[in-house]
């Protein structure tokens, strides 16, 4: 015969199952981290060899945590590499507005060679005057003195993301042949803008030699056009790399080799280049909140949506599973009053 306590305690066992499933629903799992601390401009320069599988994305990207909250402001600056087409493109993006679908900036650009076969260095630049892209030290795009500019007022989190969005236009069909894929970065290189001066300055470098709890957290949410949930054991350090991993559901984890960077002393861009039509070609996609309820639009706005968060996440912190836990614990609490 159960006792309240035996109840309460079965109750409470009930409740984390449903906790945990609710939270891995899915089939495939990917990853993603985040800064515990948010910055307000800033150039982040980044070392990455990102996966090859249609259907996947690789991208970094900073976040005003809580966007996705209805009728909140959002914020965001992406860099979103495709894993189809050989990983040969990739996609710059400014994420603004209230209204929802937001308003955004997206530019595909082409590389000459994949993406996935090797590292290159990625360098994202905000400032209160300009926002601009960079790849292998040379200038992609910049926009400049707009309102798309001006509106990112507020601090955002630095993230680091490989998922798979079900927007088969957009990122290209998925196929779990292809499991699993990884996304590899050797260091992430922060300097804060000093706005009187206009340089970049101070900050800090992670080497990734072991992962900062006190610097990241590890994801453990999914979202709307996410194929995967974000596992926090898909997010690991080897040998001073950081590895993000995309796998099926019980081949979570890494156990591989990390590929060695055979040009890393190339690893540090040059903001005073120009564009080079050489060496990317651009395409425009979208600028504005009519264009974006394409498939691509739509997408993009989903690469940094979470539905259920831990806390620093961008929602708000348990979503649905912790309903079922209060509502044992409270159910428990009945029990036990009646007894008594």
């Amino acid at each position: 015969m159960f006792t309240p306590l035996r109840l309460s305690t079965l109750l409470l066992a009930l409740a984390s199952c449903l906790t945990v499933n609710l939270s891995y629903a899915k089939a495939y799992k990917g990853a993603e981290i985040y800064s515990n601390q948010s910055y307000q401009y800033g150039r982040y320069e980044m070392r990455m060899r990102v996966a090859k599988a249609s259907g996947t994305l690789s991208t970094f990207f900073t976040y005003k945590n809580g966007s996705e909250i209805g009728n909140t402001f959002w914020e965001e600056i992406d860099i979103e590499i495709f894993g189809k087409n050989n990983a040969t493109q990739w996609q710059s993006n400014i994420i603004l507005g209230t209204q929802r679908p937001t308003i955004k900036t997206e530019m595909t650009h082409t590389s000459a060679t994949s993406l996935a076969d090797a590292y290159h260095t990625y360098v994202l630049e905000w400032t209160s005057d300009y926002v601009a892209w960079y790849l292998d030290g040379i200038e992609i795009r910049r926009v400049t003195g707009t309102s798309t500019v001006t509106s990112l007022v507020n601090s955002q989190s630095i993230r680091f993301n490989l998922w798979s969005s079900t927007a088969e236009s957009w990122v290209g069909p998925f196929d779990d042949s292809q499991l699993p894929v990884y996304q590899f970065v050797s260091y992430l290189d922060y300097k804060a803008y000093n706005s009187t001066t206009k340089t970049f300055e101070g900050g800090w470098r992670d080497e990734f030699t072991s992962f900062d709890t006190g610097r990241w957290s590890k994801a453990n949410w999914s979202f709307d056009e996410n194929r995967v949930d974000f596992a926090p054991e898909n997010a690991l350090v080897k040998d001073g790399v950081l590895v993000l991993a995309l796998t099926r559901e019980n081949a979570t984890g890494f156990t591989g080799s990390v590929p060695a960077d055979e040009n890393s002393s190339s690893s540090s861009s040059n903001s005073s280049k120009s564009p080079s039509s050489a060496a990317t070609s651009s395409s425009f996609s979208s600028s504005s909140a009519a264009s974006s309820s394409s498939s691509v639009a739509s997408s993009a706005e989903a690469s940094s949506t979470p539905t259920t968060t831990s806390d620093g996440g961008g929602s708000s912190s348990g979503g649905g599973a912790i309903g079922w836990l209060e509502l044992a614990i409270f159910g428990s609490l009945l029990l036990i009053r009646r007894r008594a």
